[in-house]
């Protein structure tokens, strides 16, 4: 592999630049030609990113049974922690009166590019059994986790309802391991796991690059840039399964848990939300989060990807 000419955000800008000039400086052409590409490209960029990398990651490690789909439309056995809860206790005091609050709903910034930073398998998923859990490797657990009697913080395992062990990713294991720390909620007992020794960088060069472009773009206005951006790590994180749109690697544990990572950092925001303060109303999604109180004490506002954005405000219980 022929290491990559000058910065990989150069590779960006330039992909840019000649679809600009193609189209005769035509943005919604352009716009279009970049997003229809953005699939190879940003391989291109990931296999550029790796160059001279301490770790030379499986592309198309076999895929362990738990991780296949049980038919073309259906889904595998992993679950992934997304939420979609809501202070019912509030909502119910709201609804006879006895509460008014206003309340903010805030946007975390690109929630699946801040999610790249996370702990991947490097190599193909072994089998294990015991409960013990080694942080120097990642993959998917069986667990049994215990019950969540907070009802002012969402669970960790998002919008789940079905009791009884089910197969998490590493960053959910991760969370409810904290969560247990904290004195949260009782340690998740580990039954079985697949795993693989583990990095957190594997994507963080593509991430930096990512996040480096779409500021600049952002800065300058450029909406071009940033929709392309934007396409080029969703489409990532969307195809790196068993999408036929993506023929450059087939890992669907790394989709799960850069999905489920995404997930974690925003259950983290409200977390740190209800530390500070502020009452946590709603949280859903990858980058939805509802709260009252002074948020921007809490949260520095903007459009970085340590930075959150107010979408509206609405009161409850009017």
């Amino acid at each position: 592999m022929a290491a990559p000419a000058g910065p990989l955000a150069d590779r960006v800008r330039a992909r840019v630049d000649h679809e600009l000039t193609v189209h005769g400086g035509d943005r919604d052409a352009a716009r279009a030609a970049l997003i229809k590409t953005a699939v190879p490209d940003v391989m291109e960029l990931f296999a550029a990113s790796r160059v001279g990398g301490r770790y030379e990651h499986s592309e198309f490690p076999p895929t362990v049974d738990i991780l296949k789909k049980a038919s073309q439309k259906g889904a595998d056995q992993i679950w992934e922690g997304r939420p979609k809860w809501r202070a019912e206790e509030l909502h119910r005091a709201a609804r006879a009166g006895h509460v008014r609050l206003d309340v903010i709903a805030l946007d975390m910034n690109a929630a699946y590019l801040a999610a790249l930073k996370t702990w991947l398998p490097i190599g193909k998923l072994v089998h294990s059994e015991g409960a013990d859990h080694n942080p120097k490797r990642s993959g998917v657990h069986r667990v049994t986790p215990a019950a969540w009697g907070m009802p002012d913080l969402p669970s960790p395992l998002g919008a789940r309802k079905e009791p009884g062990d089910l197969w998490i990713t590493e960053p959910t294991l991760r969370l409810l391991l904290r969560c247990a720390k904290l004195g949260f909620c009782e340690t998740p007992v580990i039954h079985e796991s697949w795993t693989s020794g583990a990095s957190e960088g594997l994507l963080e060069k593509m991430r930096r690059t990512l996040t480096e472009v779409r500021k600049e773009a952002i800065a300058n206005g450029d909406d071009v840039t940033n929709e392309y951006v934007k396409s080029m790590y969703s489409k990532f994180v969307s195809t790196i399964g068993e999408s036929t749109a993506n023929r450059e690697i087939r890992r669907p544990d790394w989709m799960h848990i850069i999905r489920s990572q995404a997930f974690a950092n925003l259950w983290l925001k409200a977390h740190k939300a209800h530390a500070a303060g502020l009452t946590v109303v709603e949280m859903s999604g990858t980058d939805e989060l509802h709260v009252a109180g002074d948020w921007q004490q809490v949260f520095p506002e903007g459009r970085d990807l340590s930075q959150v954005k107010a979408k509206s405000i609405y009161t409850l219980g009017e």
